[in-house]
């Protein structure tokens, strides 16, 4: 496919996102008919946007820009087309930080242990993972390592599950590993948006190293790029933005796996030029997934994990057939 022009492309993914934007606010199973907005003091189903829809869109926004960024970079900086928070197990090591706080019940005197122990958890998973991605890491070696923290993190959380200490504490754990939008409120949103914020701003000065990347260590070495300097700043920036997402929203999956591969027909090979892109990309995929698990004819609403779960695995599998047509 022949890239199309980036002013183009911005317009697209920014009015796409104007549209579901719109449509997040009012679609559900209650809908929010024009009349409403014009008469706010009237129509009670006013509070309904303000209260519940606009924290839940603009938490689907950034945590889609976060996802959709940090599989971005990471692919980028693996040269790896399977690397993304979710399939390396970082969003799983930040889970398992962010449900050792509900079964301690620590959330309860300490609101702000919840974020800090996921964005813990996805620093640890990062480091692991910076610790393998020199010039001789491979394909098999990232698979292999996300396999290990997705293991470990799987272990951590069924023996949380398994002790917890009542029924009331498993209930907490599972619904959050789900990962859901629903009921979110502008706490929440105060509370990931700035660390989202300031670790995608992080991502984003990365763009020139990942492009120098393209030519291995060394040649980004010759370049000016200094290693541990990108290193740390992607350990940081992808541990914000996705440890911040997971801590709000809980596991939400393959958005950073399937953005960057849906998008770089469209920019181009060149990883830096990718990364804006991702942004607006993983916002737009993860608000239409989100308007879709409202609009499902069901009694309860289907969680926003369990769908993406859903949508993403068939991509991963023919992600793995192609490259395995590829490599033979």
């Amino acid at each position: 496919m022949k890239p199309v022009s980036r002013p183009l492309l911005f317009a697209g993914l920014i009015v796409l996102l104007i549209l579901l934007s719109g449509i997040s606010l009012i679609a559900g199973k209650v809908w929010v008919p024009w009349s409403a907005w014009i008469s706010p003091d009237v129509d009670p189903r006013w509070a309904i946007v303000f209260e519940l829809r606009l924290p839940r869109t603009i938490l689907g926004l950034a945590v889609g820009a976060a996802l959709g960024l940090s599989g971005a970079v990471l692919q980028g900086y693996t040269r790896n087309p399977l690397a993304d928070p979710g399939v390396l197990g970082v969003s799983s090591i930040a889970a398992l930080g962010a449900v050792l706080t509900l079964y301690y019940g620590v959330t309860a005197a300490a609101p702000w242990a919840l974020p800090v122990a996921a964005i813990s958890g996805a620093l640890i998973g990062v480091a692991i993972l910076m610790l393998l991605s020199g010039s001789a890491s491979s394909l098999v070696t990232f698979i292999l390592a996300g396999a290990i923290l997705n293991i470990l993190a799987s272990a951590g959380v069924s023996l949380a599950l398994s002790l917890a200490p009542n029924p009331w504490a498993v209930n907490e754990i599972v619904d959050w590993l789900m990962g859901s939008l629903a009921d979110r409120s502008f706490e929440e949103v105060t509370m990931a948006l700035p660390l989202i914020a300031v670790g995608c701003a992080m991502l984003l000065t990365t763009g020139r190293a990942l492009d120098a990347l393209t030519l291995g260590e060394v040649g980004a070495r010759s370049l000016g790029i200094s290693m541990p300097v990108t290193r740390w700043t992607l350990a940081l920036g992808v541990a914000l933005a996705a440890g911040a997402s997971v801590a709000v929203t809980g596991v939400i999956g393959f958005v950073g796996l399937v953005t960057p591969h849906l998008l770089r027909p469209l920019v181009g090979a060149r990883p830096g030029a990718l990364l804006v892109p991702s942004i607006l990309g993983g916002a737009v995929i993860v608000l239409a997934g989100d308007i879709l698990v409202r609009l499902t004819p069901a009694a309860g609403e289907v969680k926003l994990g369990v769908a993406m779960a859903g949508l993403g695995a068939p991509f991963f599998l023919c992600l793995l057939l192609r490259l395995r047509r590829t490599i033979a």
